[in-house]
């Protein structure tokens, strides 16, 4: 599929001299053949409307788990790349480790949590990006 102008592109990734993907500010993702322009292929992947914090897998977990979050196509700005922070604390409110603390560029997400070296019991891991916030509970049972 040839294009008559670039792409509004809010984000790129270049792997290699014949790897390059990109995407565009209305959620498409290109990936970039060596030449011109037309080389360009669109390929229809969704990107997530929201943003959203998943429940972590498995609950209760032994000592690992999973937890996936979702960052969405921001429109209103000239780029797509969101500071996102993905702590856990404990029943106290004390942060016993962050995830993650990095620009990020709209997708599906997932983090491993290794609570080994933590005690049993209930912990909370809580999701960050300008002014949303989602938290979820979760139970490290030894």
């Amino acid at each position: 599929m040839g294009y008559s102008s670039v792409p509004d592109i809010s984000a790129m990734s270049i792997v290699d001299q014949n790897n390059v993907w990109s995407v565009s500010n209305n959620g498409r993702i290109f990936k970039m053949i060596p030449g011109t322009i037309t080389d360009v292929k669109e390929m229809h992947i969704a990107l997530p409307q929201i943003i959203y914090l998943y429940q972590n897998y498995p609950n209760p977990f032994n000592p690992t788990t999973t937890i996936k979050y979702s960052i969405p196509v921001e429109t209103r700005h000239a780029s797509s790349l969101q500071h996102i922070t993905l702590k856990v604390y404990d029943i106290l409110g004390k942060e016993v480790a962050t995830l993650v603390n990095e620009e990020k560029a709209p997708g599906n997400y997932e983090v491993k949590f290794d609570g080994a070296n933590l005690s049993s019991g209930v912990y909370f891991y809580r999701l960050q990006s300008g002014s949303f916030t989602q938290t979820k509970k979760f139970v490290l049972m030894k």
